[in-house]
């Protein structure tokens, strides 16, 4: 059978794609990319905010049209909304097939069989449970990267946020499987491992007792082929003393964190049911700019949450142009229901949320350049991603940049090289958020 995958959302839902890929391809289903030639098509949803809700349904609709007319035979739906909202999804789209919950991802076999059969299916497993698949991921991002899910599920219950929810409560995978999954990855040619969880910095806190991050980095940077080592989603107040140090000491392990810690006014970080203050926050990010003097900072923030004053606003702007990240994404605050802070007094309207993201933005577009700017003349470490069209030149990433989401490096050069490859590369000039260098 022809199937194509949508995945929608976050990196963390790509990898229980890229799982479920493994599993189809195990039994000789193949992958297209034109939802024409599709037999069956799967969609894995998110619906973490307002528009990546609406962006999950209305894929689900377009292929829906797509049923209708005879062509496709399975219409599949996974992950955050179908666990959400399992039952809305049968009732008011009949086209869809089969409904697998954030856990019940490793049942997609099943679940495509009995549709073939003509037999609806919704599988929701034990939202606490964490799957266990005994089949190759089939990575979907290029090849030289991938990333690898620690950990599931969330304690922090913040008050804008439905994770808990739909994903549960916060579990550990455990060491060995990940060391066996990077093993698998590596052999596959994957160079950069980028460490990802909604909340990396707690790994190990319940199979082991104790925050266990350090540990499975050291273990980790054994294996031979993976070259970088990146990690997202810290927690500003669980960065350990250990993990700096292994951070410091493990040459793999990339100069980069990244910090998601929402706001920096006392009193909305304690509406939001965050566990740092201001004070705290400076002297985490002071402490590790102190220990490790060349890391790259990345932060994510929301504007707009209820209640949020205009005094409140320069505060968090003035904490941006003091703090100086490296990189940083801003999010208008988005009510989801069954979430505190969505039945909060004081809901700010969209259009002065969308204002204090354009100014938080601006602000950090100066303080991106400037840094860009001061990176003119320094020798850095390339992983080359693929060529730029009718160019000699290469677009590629430094340890400073997650895919997807931070800036790229282009590489002019006559030189033949090959997406994967590293190279030494001499910066020559910056724009906003990228730069430009030529080999050394």
């Amino acid at each position: 059978m022809n199937i194509l995958f949508i995945s929608l959302g976050c990196d963390k839902n790509l990898v229980d794609t890229e799982v479920m890929l493994g599993l189809l391809a195990s039994k000789g289903h193949q992958m297209v990319d034109d939802e024409n030639e599709a037999d069956i098509i799967v969609i894995n949803t998110c619906c973490f905010i307002h528009d990546a809700k609406e962006e999950s349904i209305q894929n689900i609709l377009e292929m829906a049209e797509l049923k209708k007319k005879g062509r496709l035979k399975v219409l599949v739906v996974t992950g955050c909304l179908a666990q959400r909202y399992k039952e809305e999804i049968i009732e008011e789209i009949p086209e869809v097939d089969a409904v697998l919950g954030t856990t019940s991802y490793d049942k997609i076999l099943e679940a495509i069989d009995e549709a073939l059969e003509g037999r609806h299916h919704i599988e929701m497993t034990d939202i606490n449970s964490l799957p266990f698949v005994d089949a190759k991921r089939l990575v979907t991002t290029g090849g030289h990267f991938a990333y690898l899910k620690i950990a599931e599920g969330c304690d922090k219950h913040c008050t804008y946020c439905i994770i808990p929810k739909i994903r549960g409560n916060f579990r550990s995978v455990p060491m060995e499987r990940l060391i066996r999954e990077a093993e698998e990855l590596a052999e596959q040619g994957v160079k950069e491992l980028i460490l990802v969880a909604q909340e990396t910095t707690l790994y190990g806190k319940d199979l082991y007792g104790e925050k266990s991050l350090h540990k499975l980095l050291r273990e980790l940077c054994k294996i031979s082929g993976i070259q970088w080592i990146r990690i997202l989603y810290c927690y500003p107040e669980e960065i350990t003393d250990e993990l700096i140090q292994v951070i410091k000491e493990e040459k793999k392990i990339c100069h980069y964190l990244d910090l998601p810690i929402q706001h920096a006014s006392d009193a909305i970080l304690k509406r939001m049911g965050r566990r740092t203050s201001k004070t705290q926050l400076k002297e985490i990010i002071g402490k590790l700019r102190e220990e490790i003097p060349d890391i790259t900072l990345r932060t994510t923030l929301i504007t707009g949450f209820p209640g949020e004053t205009k005094e409140q606003h320069e505060e968090l702007m003035e904490f941006v142009d003091e703090m100086e990240f490296d990189r940083l994404g801003v999010f208008t605050y988005s009510p989801e229901e069954d979430t505190a802070a969505a039945l909060m007094d004081n809901q700010i309207d969209e259009e002065v949320k969308e204002d204090r993201q354009a100014e938080l933005m601006e602000l950090q577009q100066d303080i991106a350049f400037d840094l860009a700017e001061d990176m003119i003349g320094k020798e850095v470490l390339v992983l080359i991603e693929g060529k730029v069209a009718d160019e000699n030149a290469y677009v590629g990433r430094t340890y400073k940049d997650a895919p997807n989401v931070d800036g790229l490096i282009f590489v002019n050069t006559d030189e033949e090289l090959m997406s994967g490859d590293f190279a030494k590369v001499k910066v020559t000039g910056a724009l906003e958020y990228d730069l430009i260098g030529e080999i050394i």
